[in-house]
């Protein structure tokens, strides 16, 4: 049975839609670990339609040389939460699962040996924190206030409480702050 790791780089006030923010942090090797280990015990990608719809036209064509996360990322078979996209054709192992169903989410989780990676989809996370369907939220915490953009956590969203399974700080300042469902 796998389980739900969430990766989120996020600003001190909550921003993740952008992480563009992050490039002037740079990406020391402490980080580059964290994320490795992440994608290394996962053997599934799940991502929201945004996320996907991002993600595929700027991963699908990397490869190793590019960046050593390609193989994950294009390899990997990945599922998608949408109620609008008909197929995943443009992203290879890619299969789209129908509009958000925890039901659903609950099976690909029975069926998955390894984790199941999520980066970005703050709709799908959200939903999947409120069904406690996430295992591991590893959020990298970077010191800065951006004052807009999409938060992670916007107003209105219930009540979720999470317990601190381990932190760590790295040279640039960000936190890795690895929370998972409280008892």
């Amino acid at each position: 049975m796998g389980k739900i790791l969430v990766h989120e780089f996020v600003s001190l006030d909550g921003s993740y839609e952008d992480p563009s923010f992050t490039f002037e942090y740079g990406f020391p090797a402490g980080v580059a670990e964290a994320l490795g280990e992440l994608t290394g015990s996962s053997t599934a990608i799940l991502l929201g339609r945004n996320t996907f719809q991002m993600f595929a036209p700027a991963w699908s064509t990397r490869t190793a040389e590019d960046d050593p996360g390609a193989p994950f990322f294009n390899d990997s078979p990945k599922y998608v939460v949408s109620s609008t996209l008909e197929n995943g054709d443009e992203w290879n192992n890619s299969t789209i699962l129908g509009a958000y169903d925890p039901a659903a989410i609950r099976t690909l989780k029975a069926q998955t040996d390894g984790n199941i990676y999520i980066s970005g989809s703050g709709t799908l996370v959200r939903a999947l924190l409120a069904d406690g369907l996430v295992d591991e939220l590893h959020m990298l915490v970077y010191p800065v206030v951006l004052g807009s953009g999409a938060r992670l956590f916007p107003d209105g969203m219930g009540q979720t409480k999470l317990a601190l399974l381990e932190s760590e700080s790295f040279e640039n300042g960000v936190l890795h702050l690895v929370y998972g469902p409280a008892s």
